[in-house]
């Protein structure tokens, strides 16, 4: 006989565990931290290169070269995130998302080049190793401030989608009834 003949009907699915759900949320944040440290990594790369040619074949003072160097690192790491650590992420807001992004790198700049600034100007650590030391902390600093606010405010997640119903709960709601008729004949189905 089938199913739909004994009038047993299957259990809803069951909704995942509370621990379950905390998992694919944790294994989210792990691989969204693994593509942000890739392309940050391959940033940090292009900032401290940067970094050292500008300031072996120019004349700039150690900040100013910096500043140039994490302008080009910016312009990196927004390609690196927008088209590979969060392509998945809403599109709709290019402006809004540019805008926000070149805001929040700003304040990450001023982060980074105000520990290299301190360290420079303020205690006179000058050296090419001592400018590298402070420089490569500061884009630590500036990098734990700029994961908070791209993943916050610049790059942010999609609503999530709806889980589809399964075609045997929704029929469920919808099995006809039988109405039996008054005057003899077969019962009616609705």
């Amino acid at each position: 006989m089938g199913q739909g003949s004994s009038g047993a009907h299957p259990a809803p699915p069951a909704a995942p565990a509370p621990r379950a759900t905390l998992r694919a949320r944790v294994d989210r944040l792990v691989r969204e931290v693994v593509k942000f440290g890739a392309v940050g990594g391959a940033g940090v790369m292009v900032n401290l290169l940067v970094f050292n040619f500008v300031r072996h074949v120019t004349d700039l003072q150690v900040v100013r070269a910096s500043i140039i160097a994490t302008v080009f690192a910016i312009v990196f790491n927004y390609l690196g995130f927008r088209y590979f650590t969060y392509r998945d992420r809403d599109k709709s807001g290019r402006t809004r998302e540019m805008s926000l992004f070149l805001l929040f790198s700003a304040v990450g700049l001023v982060i980074e080049n105000g520990v290299l600034y301190t360290a420079t100007y303020g205690f006179g650590w000058d050296s090419p190793l001592q400018s590298n030391i402070f420089k490569f902390l500061g884009i630590g600093i500036g990098t734990l401030f700029r994961f908070w606010s791209y993943r916050t405010w610049v790059f942010r997640t999609l609503p999530a989608p709806e889980p589809v119903t399964r075609a045997e709960t929704f029929l469920e709601h919808e099995q006809p009834t039988a109405v039996p008729a008054t005057d003899g004949t077969p019962a009616v189905h609705r």
